[in-house]
């Protein structure tokens, strides 16, 4: 089966139905259920306490309540259960049509919406908009979890998406990402300055080696990763605006690899400091830019996705500063 699913958004896979966890010395003392809702942020809190309810979460080999605190070094683990795939239902959630015809969808992703369902989630999502809007008219090959959906970002990253409506497209489509083919640029405001106008990070991304929801430059075991940006503005004398744009499609690629070079995402509480200075509901990205080759015409298209007004009052404050 064609999973190419290598994009900014990480969630436990079908396959992966148990998870194991270290606790790191900033998350000691901390409430277990707040705990692995920060680090599982495709589960919600509610349903961790579920899971630890039916005594399916263990620290150290043995069942807690949710108000437990976790202790620095304690082994968490979580077993999963399969997910019930025939309950995803369509639903009436407005979505930002870009770009649609008999065979592919092309959405601007607003901030907060998880593409589609997974533990925990398994409503409100971007693919149950689409099954709604598309009647059920969407492509199979990644099963009914995730029908139409060829690739995915962040649920908060914003911008533009690809769904496509069978499988001929989808294949199509699909052999673009594995070939890299597809232009995708990103609009990001970063910590720090730079001293050059452009730049390249050419590091293999991999799972962190303590924290599995996390990845990390890996030269040992991760997989090439190679990401050009370039410098619009910078600001303030802290932050800059830039762009990038991905020669590979790695999980949280750009924020993994800003973050190596020193300059993580704004807002970016994962890879980047644990403020967030200006309150911002994840980090300051978006998919600016979509290019590839339409699967019946064969043409090259390219669509594009405006800055969202968090954005843009964000750019306008940091430019006064």
């Amino acid at each position: 089966m064609m999973n190419p699913m290598d994009d900014d958004l990480l969630e436990v896979s079908d396959e992966e139905q148990n998870i194991n966890l270290i606790v790191e010395d900033e998350y000691d003392k901390m409430r277990i259920d707040k705990y692995l809702s920060y680090l599982l942020d495709d589960m919600s809190r509610s349903y961790i306490q579920k899971l630890i309810g039916e005594g399916m979460i263990f620290v150290d080999g043995k069942t807690v309540k949710s108000n437990y605190k976790v202790v620095t070094g304690q082994s968490i683990d979580i077993c999963l259960p399969e997910p019930k795939e025939a309950l995803i239902a369509p639903e009436d959630i407005p979505i930002d049509i870009i770009y649609e015809d008999s065979d592919i969808i092309i959405v601007n992703k607003h901030k907060g919406m998880v593409v589609h369902p997974a533990h925990g989630h398994d409503s409100g999502t971007l693919v149950n908009a689409l099954l709604y809007h598309c009647d059920g008219d969407l492509s199979g090959i990644n099963g009914v979890l995730r029908p139409g959906i060829v690739h995915r970002i962040d649920k908060d990253t914003t911008g533009v998406l690809v769904a496509c409506k069978n499988d001929t497209a989808h294949k199509f489509i699909a052999e673009q990402f594995k070939e890299h083919s597809i232009t995708r640029r990103y609009q990001a405001i970063v910590y720090n300055t730079f001293k050059t106008d452009s730049g390249r990070v050419e590091a293999a991304i991999g799972r962190h080696p303590k924290d599995r929801k996390k990845m990390a430059v890996d030269t040992k075991n991760g997989r090439y990763a190679a990401t050009n940006y370039r410098v619009i503005e910078n600001l303030g004398g802290k932050y800059a605006y830039i762009e990038c744009e991905l020669e590979t499609g790695r999980t949280h690629q750009i924020r993994v690899h800003m973050a190596s070079i020193h300059h993580p995402i704004l807002g970016d509480t994962v890879y980047g400091p644990n403020r967030n200075p200006f309150n911002l509901e994840g980090q300051a990205l978006h998919a600016g830019v979509l290019g590839l080759i339409h699967p019946r015409t064969k043409e090259y298209m390219e669509f594009t996705s405006p800055l969202p007004d968090y954005f843009t009052k964000l750019l306008t404050r940091l430019k006064s500063l």
